[in-house]
């Protein structure tokens, strides 16, 4: 494979997503970057896996911000919750989220975590996109009514799948965490998204230039 060259431009980063957690998260790099909201229909397809879903949503995301953007590269990322094979989508509320953590105490939840980088520098879109999951499995405590109550009305995760914030307070309901990428969990898996951008010729320690190889 060959290595990419410097170029005097650094490539324009955007992320696709209106997630203020992938925002903090993608902002560790200290990479500059634009967020864009993707206009797309997020509605699983009839008898679509879970991480089949979380992959087709991270890459149509992408894909939709890349089309208006021009030669970017465009961070599209998805995240599907499952129990027991079922989607466990954002509460929206107090009761949902109750519900949610009542049925997921003392279980263990698949997080799945999709990750798409487009280089809308590429022509063809078959080798724009780079894709993948980044599974983690969580284990709730089995903690009492009172316990959650109280927990969901300090914190309101209520736009969070799953009715937690791992990187919050709601660290103190899970037992266990396990991931090859410790900030998938949080939405954005930065392990695998830094591979895919040093794939797309970005650097971290020095120019920051890209250059398509």
């Amino acid at each position: 494979m060959s290595r990419p060259h410097p170029d005097p431009s650094p490539a324009r980063l955007i992320l696709g997503s209106s997630s203020v957690y992938r925002k903090q998260l993608l902002s560790r790099l200290g990479l500059q970057f634009e967020t864009m909201i993707p206009d797309i229909d997020e509605t699983p397809l009839a008898g679509e896996a879970p991480e089949t879903t979380a992959l087709r949503l991270a890459r149509e995301k992408a894909a939709a911000i890349a089309a208006r953007s021009g030669p970017a590269l465009v961070i599209g990322s998805d995240q599907v919750a499952t129990l027991d094979g079922r989607q466990i989508g954002k509460p929206g509320n107090h009761t949902n989220a109750l519900q949610q953590l009542q049925m997921m105490r003392g279980r263990e939840v698949v997080f799945h975590t999709a990750l798409c980088l487009w280089d809308g520098r590429r022509p063809d879109a078959a080798t724009a996109a780079q894709l993948c999951n980044v599974q983690t499995l969580v284990r709730f405590r089995d903690l009492e009514d009172a316990e959650l109550d109280a927990y969901l009305r300090i914190e309101q995760p209520y736009d969070c799948a799953g009715s937690a914030k791992n990187e919050g307070l709601g660290i103190a309901i899970l037992e266990s965490i396990r991931s090859d990428d410790p900030t998938a969990l949080t939405g954005l898996p930065l392990i695998a998204l830094t591979g895919m951008l040093r794939q797309a010729g970005v650097r971290f320690f020095g120019s920051g230039n890209a250059d398509p190889q």
